[in-house]
């Protein structure tokens, strides 16, 4: 690991994998939102925000309209 940007309360490591690990000044590296908050904070990542779930409804209305269908056409053996 290198160091990519070091302060008086972090000290902030880039891996070989790209990504980054944060430590505070008492030595333990952060996790978590803690560690979002101070690379958002040095400016080396950027955050997306997250996309909306899709509602089921239209797939679970299409499903009566499947199953009604095929016992409409079934005929009687006798």
């Amino acid at each position: 690991m290198e160091i990519a940007k070091k302060t008086k309360e972090h000290v902030i490591f880039k891996k070989k994998s790209g990504r980054f690990a944060v430590q505070n000044a008492a030595g333990v590296f952060l996790k978590a939102q803690e560690k979002v908050d101070v690379l958002l904070a040095a400016k080396l990542i950027k955050l997306t925000p997250a996309k909306k779930k899709e509602e089921p409804a239209p797939a679970a209305a299409e499903a009566p309209a499947a199953e009604a269908a095929p016992a409409a056409t079934e005929t009687p053996s006798s």
